[in-house]
């Protein structure tokens, strides 16, 4: 590739102390790559002339290849492309819950048709564990939620909120005001989500202080929760974000949960082969300047 790089040179100048300065080499280095490409080529390629040092028809022969492909290095592989988001008809593949649907995706979607709206989504619900092999291998190229396996070198991150549990209730619940007691979530009938190879963090904070309730029906989907609590006595314990959905879309409310839940912090996820891509960058950019709580 270096060679061709001289054989350019020497075409635009001929003149080899002036096509050395053009590409840094000196006129010794010059000369010989110079002499290696009439050996690989078995032609003179450039001859001296009262003018200069001519091209051969050889010479004159390559210069259309050997310059398509001298550009190519330069503006294609040396000078990245600049990421145009207005122009842009990529798809991006989010590895994400059907929580983080409901909650990212429709502001996401709208700020996209603004700033890029050929830009495509596609979302994948996977177990928490196939997550870093999703990543690693390209089938996602970012993840939002909570993925506690990722929390390890080889991923980047950025926090977008902490989230907080809530209990979900329908609005005339008989036997709960605006508050329970321990006593009366123990005692009440509980739905419970279960997402299919996805850990619920509530659940395992009540295993590990030994809490047991009445649990009525096992889901495997948050969005299946909705008809249920409005139409029964049961509760649901879910992130507040959630429950925020469902009370603008359902005949139900929320309260505290009567002990101190733990927390759940959602970040944005992607693995190190996207970290400089400029595409990726953007959209980076864009989900965290939506969703951060510090925006």
């Amino acid at each position: 590739m270096n060679l061709l790089v001289v054989f350019d040179a020497m075409l635009q100048h001929q003149n080899v102390t002036k096509a050395g300065e053009a590409i840094k080499l000196s006129q010794p280095a010059m000369s010989a790559a110079i002499s290696r490409l009439r050996t690989l080529f078995d032609d003179p390629l450039f001859v001296r002339t009262g003018s200069g040092m001519a091209p051969t028809p050889k010479a004159q022969a390559l210069s259309p290849s050997v310059r398509l492909v001298v550009q190519t290095i330069q503006t294609e592989i040396l000078l990245p492309k600049k990421f145009d988001p207005s122009l842009s008809d990529r798809t991006f593949t989010l590895l994400t819950p059907d929580i983080a649907e409901v909650n990212f995706l429709p502001r996401l979607l709208s700020e996209l048709a603004h700033k890029s709206p050929q830009l495509n989504l596609k979302t994948l619900a996977m177990p928490r564990e196939a997550a870093a092999q999703s990543l690693e291998s390209g089938a996602a190229e970012m993840a939002i939620g909570y993925f506690p396996d990722l929390h390890k070198a080889g991923f980047f991150q950025q926090k977008l909120i902490t989230n907080s549990h809530v209990c979900l209730i329908r609005k005339k619940h008989p036997h709960v005001g605006e508050k329970m007691t321990n006593a009366q979530f123990m005692q009440a009938s509980h739905a419970v989500v279960k997402p299919d190879g996805r850990e619920h963090l509530f659940e395992r904070f009540l295993q590990s202080k030994g809490i047991q309730r009445r649990v009525v029906v096992e889901l495997s989907h948050f969005m299946s929760l909705l008809p249920i609590i409005e139409t029964s006595n049961l509760i649901a314990t879910v992130p507040k974000d959630l429950a925020d959905f469902f009370v603008q879309h359902g005949d139900v409310r929320y309260i505290p949960t009567p002990m101190k839940s733990p927390v759940i912090d959602v970040h944005l996820f992607w693995h190190q082969r996207f970290q400089k891509d400029p595409a990726h960058m953007w959209l980076r950019q864009v989900i965290h300047q939506l969703f951060s709580r510090a925006h």
